[in-house]
């Protein structure tokens, strides 16, 4: 493929990776030039480069991009983000055993309680992130955690505090991200020492058994990342998940006439509108791709919208909940994808059964508010009308 790469502006105030622009972009290349490096914009490539072992994680790096200091840029670089190799697959080994499907299954009970009482709380019109969305996330990770949800407040807070490093802004943010790593840290800590002396089926005592090669660091390290992930993605894609239903009446009520449909109800979410903007790769040898010189330490972003919209993969898209479609890479792909992955899918769901299941309406109460769409998003404020 011949010709210069388009250029898309990722710093430039305003700009969403959903834009037309990005779209006019993959339809002139696959990829384009960005201030970080190159942006994967079509399906096919994107998944290629991210079974590719020449590639690395590139999220590694972004405490140094970024400029930012302190126990988050630590946390953030020694954590299985930033590890590869043998050190990676130890840390990811561990932290898959501990969240096996069948045990993350027997929770699923708890999470649909959680959700009801949610449900029946809330308020008419709700901003449905503060109250949904947010404590859910935060009794979710808390049922994992086997701690009371009486914790669960201060820890959604902090988890959606480390969200802010992820930002183009982060620098802005780094008081409050380092100060909320500190306090995640030291609740890991307390939790480690309570699984020694008293282990349970939570899986922090799992985690120790199935990485008991693992030094202690690693381990606070990977409680401290389960408890970011597992928050920040459940929040906001959730809430995206509600706010495209809210769009598009007709998918709520195919839902409720087919809650099968749900767990496909989740993926096309993250397809419309992935919390995670983009997964970086770092080229860790020269290597070219359809036609274009990729030089070793390449930033690569694959675009999660992009890729998952891209029309050679899911022709004729738009959001539909009875849709098969490829996979798409909000979670990321290859030896780096997302840990948590499982748990997000299985709580997501569970909350949006119990929403389809006592809801035979859901509207927009007010117009919504959004953060910038690129690294993590979120809706900022989401008013919601539910009917009974």
């Amino acid at each position: 493929m011949s010709g210069p790469l388009p250029f898309l502006d990722l710093t430039a105030e305003g700009f969403s990776t959903r834009s037309p622009e990005v779209l006019a972009a993959r339809e002139a290349h696959w990829c384009a030039q960005t201030p970080f490096g190159l942006a994967v914009l079509r399906h096919r490539e994107a998944g290629q480069l991210l079974r590719d072992r020449r590639l690395r994680q590139g999220s590694h790096a972004w405490p140094e991009t970024m400029g930012l200091t302190g126990s988050f840029a630590r946390f953030w670089s020694d954590s299985v983000i930033g590890q590869e190799g043998a050190a990676h697959k130890a840390l990811r080994l561990a932290a898959q055993t501990a969240l096996a499907p069948n045990w993350i299954a027997r929770l699923v009970p708890q999470f649909e309680a959680t959700a009801t009482r949610l449900a029946e709380a809330l308020p008419d019109p709700c901003e449905f992130i503060a109250d949904f969305t947010e404590p859910f996330a935060g009794r979710a990770i808390t049922t994992l955690l086997g701690l009371p949800e009486t914790e669960a407040e201060w820890i959604a807070q902090d988890a959606v505090r480390l969200g802010l490093a992820m930002g183009l802004d982060a620098k802005a943010h780094e008081q409050l991200f380092n100060s909320a790593t500190d306090r995640l840290m030291d609740l890991a800590r307390q939790m480690v020492a309570r699984a020694r002396k008293t282990p349970s089926d939570d899986y922090v005592t799992r985690l120790m058994a199935a990485g008991n090669q693992l030094s202690d660091q690693q381990i606070l390290d990977l409680v401290v990342i389960s408890i970011f992930g597992g928050v920040d993605t459940t929040r906001a894609q959730l809430g995206f998940a509600l706010a495209l239903l809210a769009e598009h009446p007709a998918q709520w009520i195919a839902l409720r006439a087919d809650p099968g449909l749900i767990p496909g109800a989740i993926e096309e979410a993250i397809r419309a509108r992935p919390t995670t903007t983009w997964s970086t790769r770092e080229a860790t040898e020269d290597f070219e791709l359809s036609g274009v010189p990729i030089p070793k330490g390449t930033t690569l972003h694959i675009l999660a919208h992009a890729t998952a919209t891209d029309p050679r993969a899911n022709t004729g898209w738009q959001f539909d909940v009875t849709v098969k479609r490829k996979a798409h890479f909000g979670f990321g792909g290859g030896a780096h994808h997302c840990l948590g992955q499982f748990v997000a899918r299985t709580d997501m769901a569970a909350a949006l059964r119990v929403l389809v299941g006592r809801f035979s309406e859901v509207a927009f109460a007010a117009q919504p508010e959004w953060l910038p769409e690129t690294g993590n998003t979120s809706p900022a404020r989401l008013p919601l009308r539910f009917t009974e």
